[in-house]
């Protein structure tokens, strides 16, 4: 054969072997979606624990426009990654209408976990509001990355006005129901049960134990998603 021809296969070889290996390398991206509830607690920090125990913390990374530790959480794992899209005081409403779609350009994930709604209760929104807000994040996603897998956490309790936290988790599953697909699927994950308003250390935000709570209720979930995508179930 002509060494031509020897050098435009390799070339060849080359090309098609450089996005099989960008792919490769290529990190699972998780963004990590909320309110106060995400950005000022340390529950995201034990939930990497988990990933790195997992031996998949080489192969994913937290997304989103904020990099913070403003409880300065010390998880067992060193340099954990801080990066999230959690927003003390942000309504659903406002993420959904305003500024999802802007965050999911820059920083695009393969999976979206959230929990939202507690401000939204706060300041009087209808559960009817908060699930038109939840759709139209769950489209928003889906236009970003039509195979985008969404965990959506039922909202802790409040020690105070709770009802409107429980009329919100009550209608989730089924809106949840309506809108699944095999594509981009909506897991429910009941973050409510069995959550005790002892482990709120103002009423509102989680306490150390009510972090490691939510991180046992969120990481296997999320590091079943992870294990899927990286083909390691």
């Amino acid at each position: 054969m002509q060494l031509t021809n020897l050098l435009t296969l390799s070339l060849a070889g080359l090309a098609a072997a450089g996005p099989l290996a960008e792919r490769q390398t290529q990190k699972l991206k998780i963004m990590l979606l909320g309110d106060s509830i995400t950005e000022i607690t340390c529950w995201r920090a034990f939930v990497w624990d988990q990933l790195t125990e997992a031996g998949v913390a080489s192969q994913v990374q937290y997304v989103g426009s904020q990099n913070s530790n403003p409880q300065n959480c010390k998880p067992t794992t060193a340099n954990w990654d801080q990066h999230h899209e959690g927003h003390s005081g942000w309504l659903a409403v406002d993420i959904a209408n305003s500024y999802l779609t802007g965050w999911l350009q820059k920083t695009p994930a393969d999976i979206v976990t959230f929990m939202l709604g507690t401000n939204d209760v706060f300041r009087g929104k209808s559960t009817n509001d908060i699930i038109a807000a939840y759709t139209k994040m769950v489209n928003i996603i889906r236009a970003s990355n039509p195979k985008t897998k969404i965990i959506v956490n039922l909202v802790i309790p409040l020690s105070m006005s709770n009802s409107g936290i429980v009329a919100l988790n009550q209608r989730i599953p089924a809106w949840a129901t309506g809108l699944n697909s095999t594509e981009s699927p909506i897991i429910v994950n009941d973050c409510y049960t069995g959550y005790k308003t002892s482990d709120l250390r103002d009423g509102v935000h989680p306490s150390i134990s009510g972090d490691r709570f939510l991180a046992a209720k969120i990481g296997p979930v999320l590091l079943d998603l992870v294990k899927q995508s990286l083909g390691k179930q």
